[in-house]
């Protein structure tokens, strides 16, 4: 694509062909969700389609810092969105408010166009929306197996009454098992069933809690950095489990710092700095849009120097070369002698 953004800032032909990738088995579900993005504006706040999340007027700050504001946000239903910004950007915390992990000082968000707010992290969950962490949650001194069951939701057994009727519960319990192990298939962790969750890898542990997080067959799925830490033998398992989501029906937002990565799964990228949304648009829009190359690199990361300017930084290169040959030490402000600091 040129080098500049298209006037009307829509999605131009390199876009539309990758609606032709995949065999025909695969692939459908990420097709209608790219199709239905196709001619939406690369604007920021700008209404989907078929909006699975709303975000309204959302703010959070921690003292004097506000770490979210966003004014408006949508996310598609059924596609990937990747979130991405600098560290520091406010993507872990707006995770955080969206699963109730956190609550904003203002601001609403709703899921089906049911609010969210003021809900416990385990009510999110129960309505559809889970997540993953950064740092995984996994607990390390039950087995894989025993992680995983945590996971199923509605377990009658969690019942005080009930536990004391075993035939009340034991048939559930037998399903939630199946499915358990069937996802560990999936996850090729089925041979790490019966050991401690501690003795995992940390990629294997990335895995193990996307597992988990399936067990209560989520409608939203979040992961928060999900290849962070994870050695290149894993990270293309996990970008395969990351796309099978999509593949059954899911609706995916997630955190993450490669560009590659982000490329090569998502349907629409978001881009935060600052706390706030600065651009929206399919993956091959950001690396157009200047306001976030400005907000990775600096906004005069490329601005040329004058005559002055060069010549000013080559005096201060020379002066600092000439003082470290003479043993000094070179401050801000001011030259000193090594000995007399």
């Amino acid at each position: 694509m040129p080098g500049e953004m298209p006037a009307e800032n829509t999605p131009t032909g390199a876009h539309a062909a990758s609606l032709d990738k995949g065999p025909a088995h695969r692939g459908a579900p990420q097709r209608l969700a790219q199709a239905a993005l196709r001619d939406v504006p690369w604007e920021v706040g700008v209404a989907k389609p078929d909006p699975a999340i709303v975000v309204e007027n959302v703010t959070r700050t921690f003292g004097g810092l506000t770490a979210v504001s966003v004014d408006r946000l949508e996310i598609q239903r059924g596609g990937i969105t990747g979130l991405i910004g600098p560290n520091g950007a406010g993507k872990t915390t707006l995770f955080n408010l969206l699963t109730g992990f956190d609550q904003p000082n203002t601001g609403t968000w709703s899921f089906d166009g049911r609010p969210l707010g003021k809900l416990a992290p385990h009510q999110v969950a129960r309505l559809g929306v889970v997540r993953t962490f950064q740092l995984t949650k996994a607990l390390s001194r039950l087995t894989v197996l025993e992680n995983m069951l945590l996971g199923a939701q509605g377990q009658r057994g969690e019942s005080f009454l009930r536990a004391l009727v075993p035939g009340t519960w034991r048939s559930q319990e037998k399903a939630n098992t199946e499915k358990a192990l069937e996802l560990l298939r999936r996850f090729k962790l089925d041979a790490k069933k019966d050991e401690f969750a501690g003795t995992l890898s940390g990629g294997q542990r990335k895995l193990l809690e996307m597992a988990r997080a399936l067990m209560s067959d989520p409608q939203v799925v979040m992961l928060d950095e999900p290849m962070a830490g994870v050695n290149p033998a894993l990270t293309q398992s996990l970008l395969g489990h990351v796309k099978d989501l999509r593949e059954e029906g899911m609706t995916v937002i997630f955190v993450e710092h490669d560009m590659d990565v982000v490329r090569d799964i998502s349907d629409w990228v978001v881009v935060m700095a600052a706390g706030r949304v600065i651009a929206e648009g399919p993956p091959e829009s950001i690396s157009q849009n200047q306001a976030v190359v400005d907000a990775y690199l600096g906004a005069h990361h490329d601005a040329p120097l004058t005559v002055e300017e060069e010549d000013q930084v080559l005096a201060e290169a020379e002066r600092r070369i000439a003082h470290e040959e003479h043993g000094e030490v070179i401050d801000s402000d001011t030259t000193t002698r090594g000995e007399g600091r």
